[in-house]
């Protein structure tokens, strides 16, 4: 008989899966998810993310970025400063609008990107070695559907917050 994890006293689901995403989450930060072999495999998961970004959305201004990753702008320019500097992020002038400034991947970063994603996949795969395909597949699914909930509840969040500051002016 299936139980729904939502019935009133039911708490020993909800408890284990709590428990189970906080684990996996300290986990998950200890090694970066950085792969198998050398440390150089690892990648600091902001840099990560800003840069599976910008190869998938192409070049785009801070703001663009920041609004795409449902953060602030000046957590961006944080965090794209030392990509900057380390040649893996380049700043360009806005086609249409020389004042504006464009972030995109440089070659570097695109090469650098490769390397680690190459690298997690095959962590990825030594992991679930022993999983079936369809479990693989429900997996990924699962973890993109809570994924999903968590970040239109925060997009909520920050919604109301933001009402809530325009009615306090």
């Amino acid at each position: 008989m299936s139980m729904d994890m939502t019935t009133v006293g039911d708490t020993g689901l909800l408890d284990t899966l709590q428990h189970e995403v906080a684990v996996f989450a300290r986990r998950a930060e200890q090694t970066r998810l950085g792969g198998v072999g050398q440390v150089r495999n690892s990648m600091d998961r902001a840099a990560y993310l800003l840069l599976n970004r910008l190869d998938k959305e192409g070049p785009m201004g801070v703001k663009a970025l920041a609004a795409s990753m449902g953060i602030d702008s000046s957590t961006v320019t944080r965090q794209v400063a030392p990509l900057v500097d380390t040649g893996l992020v380049k700043r360009t002038s806005h086609p249409e609008d020389g004042r504006a400034v464009v972030l995109q991947l440089s070659p570097r970063g695109q090469a650098r990107l490769e390397e680690v994603r190459a690298s997690r996949r095959q962590l990825m795969a030594e992991l679930t070695h022993d999983w079936e395909p369809a479990e693989r597949e429900a997996f990924c699914t699962l973890l993109t559907r809570f994924n999903q909930a968590l970040s239109a509840r925060q997009a909520g969040h920050a919604a109301t917050a933001g009402a809530e500051q325009g009615t306090a002016s």
